[in-house]
């Protein structure tokens, strides 16, 4: 019996492997939790939803879902959240950690094309999942947990849009923190920093820049999407946090240092 026995958890872009929120997949499927997985790739959730109730006996929903300039993005969330309802009957953490973005592209010459994808993808799409799961989660006096990142807290170059996107789930956590906290939600960010896919397929492109990186890390390493990232994540959605809310958190071996 984990601590999410008979509960249930929604994590956005929790089907790709190797990535922060498959990492967080796992640590909630240990803890017992009905997961239910949204993310843009049909198969890779269904890889996902196959691998994690065949290693852990959880029940997992995939649902593809995207959140985008188009009309039908609002009501793909809301299909999202009324399947996740209808299949488990509850909600009790909503964790928003999908986003995509064009980084590296300098700020002088984004287009509009690549703002619109990192600030619908992240700050519509939070916005979007927290308003929709908002009655579920006051029933269950449950907990939002969303990601931001160093490149807002810090104005990483080249990630204008991401860092825009970011910095504004943060401002939207902060005040979702205040004005649910009479029903109970608690609403914190988390700014992550993990060794994924992606930055594995960084280290083979560009070694010497990886190297540099990962000397910048005090504690001498990337984090461990599960056990780094995944696991923090259980304890803000578990009780023993519910006191802490509107708080960002950054997870990056010392990193993200700040006032």
């Amino acid at each position: 019996m984990g601590i999410f026995t008979g509960k249930t958890a929604i994590i956005t872009g929790g089907g790709k492997a190797k990535s922060i929120g498959y990492g967080i997949a796992t640590a909630y499927a240990k803890e017992g939790a009905n997961l239910v997985l949204t993310g843009r790739n049909e198969q890779k959730l269904i890889d996902a939803k196959e691998e994690l109730e065949k290693l852990y006996g959880v029940n997992v929903l995939a649902v593809q879902a995207d959140v985008n300039s188009n009309q039908e993005s609002e009501q793909s969330v809301k299909n999202v959240v009324a399947k996740a309802v209808k299949e488990f009957g509850r909600i009790d953490v909503l964790i928003n950690n999908a986003q995509a973005s064009a980084s590296g592209v300098p700020l002088a010459e984004h287009t509009l094309e690549q703002f619109n994808l990192a600030i619908y993808s992240g700050l519509y799409a939070a916005f979007l999942y927290m308003r929709e799961c908002y009655p579920y989660l006051k029933e269950t006096k449950g907990s939002v947990i969303n990601f931001a990142s160093g490149a807002g807290l810090f104005g990483n170059a080249g990630q204008a849009s991401y860092a825009a996107a970011k910095e504004g789930i943060r401002g939207l956590s902060r005040v979702a923190a205040t004005e649910w906290g009479k029903d109970g939600i608690n609403v914190n960010i988390v700014c992550p920093l993990a060794f994924t896919a992606q930055l594995e397929n960084f280290k083979a492109a560009y070694p010497e820049a990886y190297e540099k990186n990962l000397k910048a890390v005090p504690a001498g390493r990337f984090g461990d999407p599960e056990q780094d990232i995944g696991r923090v994540c259980v304890h803000l959605g578990s009780p023993d946090f519910k006191y802490m809310s509107g708080e960002t958190i950054t997870l990056e071996g010392g990193l993200g240092q700040r006032p």
